[in-house]
């Protein structure tokens, strides 16, 4: 009889154990100007996390987004202290602009509470470190959201490279990534205001779509570190941006590696793609879900569909739920993780220190 009363209580305790991890992770939204805010609130309701508050100093937009999405605004705070003080946080993600990363980490950090950040990381590598040593002080999760990352293209890409080995030691990778300009595709004036700004945002399109290159070619490096960093960054629209770049190329060095990113606020259409040529084979992703390869021993090149990636690996706020309740991991070397990130950050600076001096910048 009491083998059958502890049965029955271990099997009360695991499900209660079961319905209390799948409880949604709380979050709070640092942050309403960067357009990519719109993404959390018009996902679907996938029941992995509640957004509890919301920190939104401008009350006009603040209330525009309430008009739009139905919250209450008695769920925005001035400020993200008071945030914290008046609803349980787990985790919040930031959508302000890339200078205020920095603040993010050092108010929440210390109160245990994870981050996630819009692309990139940081604006500087002062920001950086300073944002690294505060996560890994605090033991708490700061990662970087880029849409690139839930691409299922670019999944299978590394997977040929690393995993199947099919075309070789990698020789080239040219990143694509940009649009028309921020401007031209008309972006909220909030957002327009510090991501043309070189304080707010860093730079321009060489911060704004260099990221994606920088964190991709970190990725499929493995975490390797370029030894060296070559630029050009150029405004043809200076009477538009004239604080920023709106074209860059950045060229990053490898031993036996040589990676090329091309950044854009000029193309006349919006890309982000990725094409990766080795000793024997190429893979392209094309966007999303598209993938072109040609291998060893193929006459011509092959263009195959893929399936999205799968839950939680195809969404950043699901993979926030997912890495904070422990259902998951973020490898270091992860497109979403710290090192990585940082790393970016370091590729980014001497970019622009590059195009400043007109010289390749050595890596330390």
């Amino acid at each position: 009889m009491q083998r059958i009363v502890l049965f029955f209580f271990l099997l009360f305790v695991s499900h209660a154990v079961a319905a209390q991890s799948d409880k949604p992770v709380k979050i709070g939204v640092v942050g309403l100007t960067h357009s990519h805010v719109h993404w959390i609130f018009n996902r679907e309701d996938r029941g992995d996390i509640e957004v509890v508050g919301i920190v939104e100093p401008n009350q006009e937009l603040a209330q525009r987004f309430s008009t739009q999405y139905g919250f209450p605004l008695d769920m925005v705070f001035e400020n993200m202290e008071a945030m914290a003080a008046a609803v349980e946080l787990e985790a919040v993600t930031a959508f302000g602009s890339i200078y205020e990363h920095l603040a993010v980490v050092q108010t929440f950090a210390p109160l245990g509470i994870h981050v996630m950040v819009e692309k990139p990381l940081a604006v500087s590598v002062a920001h950086a470190r300073e944002m690294e040593r505060l996560a890994k002080q605090h033991q708490i999760h700061l990662l970087t959201n880029y849409e690139t990352t839930w691409y299922a293209s670019n999944q299978e890409a590394f997977k040929l490279l690393n995993e199947e080995a099919a075309i070789g030691e990698v020789r080239k990778v040219v990143v694509h990534d940009g649009h028309e300009g921020p401007m031209e595709i008309g972006v909220n004036q909030e957002f327009l205001d510090w991501l043309t700004d070189p304080v707010g945002n860093g730079g321009g399109a060489v911060i704004d779509f260099g990221c994606y290159g920088a964190n991709l070619l970190t990725w499929l490096m493995k975490g390797e570190r370029p030894t060296a960093v070559t630029a050009v960054l150029q405004q043809f629209k200076p009477d538009i941006y004239p604080k920023v770049d709106d074209e860059a190329t950045i060229i990053l060095h490898y031993p036996n590696t040589q990676g090329i990113i091309q950044a854009s606020w000029n193309w006349p259409f919006s890309r982000k793609d990725m094409e990766v040529y080795g000793q024997t084979g190429y893979v392209i992703a094309a966007d999303n879900l598209t993938l072109k390869s040609r291998l060893k021993g193929e006459n011509q090149e092959k263009s195959r569909k893929l399936e999205p990636r799968p839950y939680p690996y195809d969404d950043p706020f699901s993979f926030l739920a997912a890495v904070v309740s422990g259902k998951i991991s973020a490898p270091a070397d992860d497109l979403s993780a710290l090192d990585n990130n940082v790393i970016v950050v370091e590729i980014l600076e001497a970019a622009k220190k590059s195009a400043e001096t007109g010289r390749t910048v050595k890596m330390d």
